[in-house]
């Protein structure tokens, strides 16, 4: 799956720069070509003799020759690679790429690239389950790109804990897994919704929900890395995605929502519906702002569930998963939402699970089926959680 292909390797300052020549032989064994680019940092931790030694091409650091002035271009090299390979990346990289600061060349390469990226964190335990880590994180996952999650074990600090940079071999797993999905869906097209809907009440008000979107916006991305190209309907989210192969929509309430998906949904070769989209909307909405702190009696009419709106016209040829965020009873009302709404699949998740539901990085799911058969997770990564999700609705298209 690697052979041929054009990988940048970015070396950050990290103990666990060692390992990069180790991961540059097995990339390199595998048939990639790979061009390095390390941060002024990362050459303290090993050579860029070494580097070169291994993968064939001269190591850049600088964004020009201080022997001649060439410039070292980031637009070619964002235009050459297949994948950009951040290994190891430290807090201090991810912080920097989140917020779009571009002070070396491998920063400024990322601005450019055209490709995917895939990250692999390597820090001291403390600094990667800090929240500023955390966050950053979250915002790289927001767009699309691919996170190793770091080992357990012993630390350079000599502390134990989370913040190892994965094994060598488990990352070019990850690249050849990557790159073998690459092509999984290639041609087929997905309808999926994302995040909250607002209910005006008036010009300042609303009915809404804690939706994030960031569920939604994982699976889009998951969706779109293994080919297929993704209508995104998401309702009012700070969550940024940039794919080629995504399409956005961004609209505000239920009824917008569900105008938006009727547009695509008989195009599409299936629709995860993974939006928190309000239950009730006001049947008036004043036109000016509600003054007063009198009491107010505000009358609500149900809106339209869009799953299963939609799910009466489906085709026996789409695929289609719901999502049941539930507090008690979530199996029972997750199989009568799954036949109700004529899914495929649900995916349900439980407001009692610590760290799962709105407003988290994590999530802990179970999968039910058309024929009632079951899959548990654990609690994950929202990212990783959206490759299970994928994973079964590759499955079923497979077994039509």
């Amino acid at each position: 799956m690697i052979r041929g292909k054009h990988i940048i390797l970015g070396i950050t300052g990290s103990i666990a720069a060692y390992k990069a020549a180790y991961l540059t032989r097995l990339l390199k064994k595998a048939g990639a070509e790979v061009k390095i680019i390390i941060t002024p940092t990362g050459k303290e931790f090993i050579t860029p003799v070494t580097l070169a030694t291994l993968s064939g091409n001269t190591v850049l650091c600088n964004m020009f020759s201080h022997d001649d002035g060439a410039w070292n271009s980031h637009i070619e090299l964002g235009i050459w690679a297949d994948l950009m390979l951040v290994a190891p990346a430290s807090a201090n990289t991810l912080a920097k790429m989140a917020s779009g600061v571009c002070d070396n060349l491998l920063l400024t390469l990322y601005l450019s690239v055209r490709c995917p990226v895939m990250l692999a964190p390597a820090m001291d335990c403390d600094m990667f389950a800090h929240e500023a880590t955390r966050n950053n994180i979250g915002i790289l996952t927001s767009r699309g790109h691919l996170i190793i999650e770091p080992d357990e074990g012993e630390l350079a600090s000599g502390l134990t804990g989370k913040g190892r940079m994965a094994e060598p071999e488990r990352i070019v797993r990850e690249v050849e897994s990557f790159f073998g999905k690459k092509e999984e869906l290639k041609g087929k097209s997905f309808l999926v919704t994302a995040g909250p809907t607002f209910e005006a009440i008036d010009p300042v008000r609303f009915i809404g929900n804690h939706s994030t979107g960031k569920m939604g916006y994982a699976i889009a991305a998951e969706l779109a890395s293994r080919g297929a190209h993704v209508e995104l309907v998401s309702g009012p989210v700070s969550l940024q995605l940039s794919h080629p192969g995504i399409t956005i929509t961004r609209v505000t309430s239920a009824a917008e929502m569900l105008a938006a998906c009727k547009k695509v949904f008989r195009k599409c070769d299936g629709a995860v519906f993974a939006a928190a989209v309000a239950d009730y909307t006001p049947a008036k909405v004043a036109g000016s702002k509600i003054k007063g702190k009198k009491e107010m009696d505000l009358h609500l009419i149900p809106t339209t569930d869009i799953a299963a709106e939609l799910g009466k016209s489906k085709s026996k040829k789409q695929v289609v998963a719901g999502f049941a965020l539930e507090s008690e009873s979530g199996t029972g009302n997750a199989v009568r939402k799954l036949k109700d709404k004529n899914l495929d699949m649900i995916v349900l998740n439980s407001l009692t699970d610590e760290g799962a539901g709105f407003g988290f990085d994590t999530n802990k799911i179970t999968i039910i089926f058309k024929d009632n058969k079951k899959k548990n997770f654990g609690l994950l990564p929202k990212n990783i959680v959206a490759k299970d999700i994928v994973n079964e609705l590759v499955e079923i298209i497979r077994h039509r």
